[in-house]
């Protein structure tokens, strides 16, 4: 028998939750059909009723296939033909998943083997000159020191996408670079799908939003503008135009998300001029310009929506609901409308009466054979398929859609729109969300009284920063530059073993904390043995930052694989906040206790802050967001309290997603900063000016927010740094003052790359040119949870004796 194994689409099951299951497909139910017969049948790209689309899909497979892949390649223990092999297989089972599903409009070239944006720097052959390529097809080598360095050059910037937790590969651009088409994988994956019997939109990255996206290289002046490059970067666009077009391609989806921002006059007019310079290049092809994460606004719309070459708009209308407005009051005459009604962001399923009400006035507008059905941007920022959550409490799956249920919720509803409502489906829907909103287990009274009470204070301590770092350091006694790490160490493959096993009771109570025990303890030693100011336990016992938190909130349901790629290899998986949220019991006292127990040095308590266990977890959408936050800024804050009576003199809060919640529109800033920053205030209020508050922020653009970081009131503020070429420091240089501790990243973690004491030394003087040696710590960039101890031993090494180093030449000089 010819068969081949992929992941596809089940039917309807009676409780409707659809199912992606690994199974043998053959074309026929002739299980001795011939092995001619064995692809899909093409579908037709005339748009007519049941036009659906899907913006984009989780790449990492339902049980992380290429994390998995691309670190065994990374570790050697594979080569480049098995990660190679594991990548089509991914492709080939996502765009199977969609044509039985039903969906038109199938994207192809939204995989990646680590981010998009580096892979259109590889098809314009944008290559930093420090990596040494020389021409030709990039390979998994060039490609992959871009994205992690290599043992002689760093990475290359990473910073988030838009306002989501993803991270992109920022460009480095200049006059200089020379543009070729140099990466032909938006062809070949085309070519890919089509011999599977899948005829796909292939998808770019849009040529405006790319420039916007990047940065000047290092040694170009920063007010170079890189909107200046479009006209060399369009004839790489046009080659693979050209390509796609040969190959058969009939549609073409450019991603243009930075429509969505604040752009003035200049960057709206490149829109313009971009799209009117590829022309001639488009003829011949449907022309798909796709947005997402916000509305629209009103000048961008006209730009968008004037483009000649352009045959169909894509709009987010699910966070952008003030871009419908716009559509109803004047949409161009003959063109495709690609609504964006199914949440690409979120697990909630979708209430489908709704959308299809919306549906149907925007049909109205731009009439029946012109409205498509979409996601409201692209999966990849969900879960994979709720198949594989067995465990998950019935009631609760009941609410949700993972990417693969949200795939045949946008098919549902290009039926119903067509005539075809399936009721079953609609009436299930229906159900469950009255359930969810008539649910006891949503509601706590009590927790919602305590969030109204917070209302009329500001939560500030009493006593300014520079007072209380006075009595702090009296009771610390620290060296100047002191020396600390962001939290966690090395997990090895051993401690994830333990947790497993703890998990499925396989193990005693008693082993697993004999054995985190033993844990703290070698990580304790390493720490002293390096002579590292103030410690760190190294959160053995935690498998994620925030799910670990959840998991010990009320409020919070969890999953077994609803990951979400957060970079590279790296994913998260997100709690989800179905209710009102409150801590039963204390989370971490116990584990910092025990590790204070082992050292004489000041060992740091370690927790998550409100906004990024926000930020980082899928939130329910039937209240606004601040308000979930200050529920969970309560309950930090009953954490605080019981670590301090429990004599933990230092505690470090993260917030490393408090800037990635910034909306996109300069307009609503000031609304969501101050209930951050306000919620963050909640949990350390109550403290005593000798206890030591330290909060964590990692890859993101600070500048323009720094004044709401300083109301933070945070004593000490650790911050990324190295990686964004220290660009941090320059708000400083332009005269912000800061008074509070601060310790700018001397290091990249997320590169296997050990730097040396000589470089390290280098950065902290270039922080001491612009900052109080008073104020300065010396620490790494993020946490080291995921490298290994042959590289954080050296790196740390090479930190503290660097520190120290500038200590003795600070003294010298006093």
């Amino acid at each position: 028998m010819n068969r081949l194994s992929h992941h596809i689409l089940a039917p309807f099951s009676s409780h409707r939750v659809i199912s992606l299951r690994s199974l043998s497909f053959s074309a026929a139910t002739n299980p001795h059909s011939p092995p001619s017969l064995l692809r899909f049948s093409f579908r037709s790209f005339s748009v007519r009723a049941m036009a659906s689309h899907i913006v984009g899909y989780p790449r990492m497979g339902p049980k992380r296939e290429l994390k998995f892949a691309l670190e065994s390649f990374w570790d050697g223990k594979s080569s480049a033909e098995d990660l190679q092999r594991v990548a089509a297989d991914l492709r080939s089972s996502i765009w199977k998943q969609m044509s039985d599903a039903g969906i038109k409009f199938i994207p192809s070239n939204t995989f990646s083997c680590y981010d998009q944006v580096l892979d259109t720097t590889a098809m314009l052959g944008a290559v930093p000159p420090r990596y040494g390529w020389n021409g030709g097809e990039i390979g998994f080598d060039v490609y992959f020191s871009m994205a992690r360095g290599n043992a002689s050059v760093p990475a290359m910037e990473m910073t988030k996408w838009f306002d989501t937790n993803y991270h992109y590969i920022v460009p480095e651009l200049g006059p200089e670079v020379n543009f070729s088409y140099a990466s032909h994988k938006a062809v070949n994956e085309y070519k890919e799908a089509k011999a599977l019997g899948v005829d796909t939109v292939p998808v770019l990255v849009g040529p405006v939003s790319y420039l916007l996206l990047s940065k000047p290289a290092k040694g170009v002046e920063k007010s170079f503008s890189l909107l200046s490059l479009i006209d060399k970067i369009l004839p790489v666009y046009q080659e693979v135009l050209a390509e796609l077009k040969a190959a058969g391609a009939s549609w073409i989806q450019f991603d243009e998300p930075k429509l969505v921002m604040d752009l003035g006059a200049h960057e709206l007019q490149a829109f313009t001029h971009a799209y009117s310079a590829l022309e001639a290049s488009l003829s011949g092809l449907n022309v798909l310009v796709e947005t997402y994460f916000a509305d629209v606004p009103v000048e961008a719309y006209k730009t968008l929506t004037s483009l000649k070459s352009v045959t169909g708009f894509g709009f987010d209308l699910v966070r952008g609901t003030k871009t419908l407005e716009l559509i109803k009051g004047g949409f161009p005459s003959g063109k495709y409308l690609f609504a964006g009604v199914v949440d690409g962001r979120n697990i909630w399923a979708n209430n489908l009466a709704s959308s299809l009400d919306t549906l149907k006035a925007l049909e109205g507008i731009v009439g029946k054979d012109k409205l498509v059905v979409s996601t409201s941007c692209s999966l990849l920022h969900t879960a994979v398929d709720l198949v594989n959550e067995p465990k998950l409490d019935k009631e609760i799956k009941s609410w949700l859609a993972f990417a693969a249920q949200k795939v045949v919720e946008v098919n549902a509803l290009a039926k119903a729109l067509a005539g075809q409502q399936d009721e079953a489906f609609f009436s299930a829907n229906a159900a469950a969300q009255a359930s969810r909103k008539s649910s006891p287990r949503v509601t706590n009274e009590a927790v919602q009284k305590a969030a109204v009470a917070l209302k009329g204070s500001d939560h500030r301590r009493a006593t300014n920063v520079s007072a209380r770092l006075d009595a702090q350091q009296k009771k610390l006694n620290l060296p100047i530059l002191p020396t600390t790490t962001i939290g966690s160490f090395p997990q090895t493959m051993d401690l994830r073993r333990v947790r497993r096993e703890y998990k499925a009771k396989k193990i005693s109570e008693q082993n697993y904390v004999e054995a985190i025990k033993e844990e703290i303890n070698k990580v304790v030693k390493i720490q002293e043995e390096l002579d590292i100011d103030v410690l760190v336990h190294g959160e053995p016992e935690r498998n994620d930052m925030v799910e670990y938190f959840g998991e010990q909130l009320s409020g919070f349901a969890f999953t077994a694989n609803g990951w979400v790629q957060s970079y590279g290899s790296r994913c998260v998986k997100p709690p989800i906040i179905y209710g009102d949220v409150s801590r039963p019991k204390a989370m971490t006292v116990f584990w910092s206790s025990m590790a204070q127990s082992m050292t004489k040095r000041p060992m740091k308590g370690m927790l998550t802050g409100p906004v990024t266990i926000l930020n980082w977890s899928f939130v329910r959408n039937d209240q606004p967001r601040f308000e979930t936050c200050y529920q969970i800024a309560l309950a930090i804050k009953d954490e605080v309290e019981d670590l301090e009576k429990a004599g933990i003199t230092v505690i470090q809060i993260d917030e490393a997603a408090l800037r990635e919640g910034l909306p996109l529109r300069k307009s609503e800033h000031a609304f969501y900063l101050n209930w951050a920053v306000h919620s963050f205030r909640i949990t350390n209020c109550g403290v005593e000016d000798t206890t030591q508050i330290h909060t964590h922020m990692c890859y993101s653009n600070f500048n323009d927010i720094i004044h709401s970081i300083i109301d933070m009131d945070a004593d000490v503020i650790t911050i990324e740094n190295s990686r964004s070429d220290e660009k941090l420091l320059s708000v400083f240089r332009e005269g912000v003052k800061y008074g509070a501790g601060i310790g700018p990243g001397v290091y990249d973690i997320h590169s296997p790359r050990i730097p040396s004491e000589e470089e390290i030394a280098d950065r902290i003087e270039k922080m001491l040119a612009v900052l109080e040696s008073n104020i300065l710590w010396v620490n790494p960039d993020c946490g080291l949870k995921t490298r290994k101890y042959a590289e954080v031993k050296p790196a740390l090494s090479n930190m503290v004796a660097a520190a120290k180093h500038l200590r003795t030449k600070l003294g010298s000089a006093q």
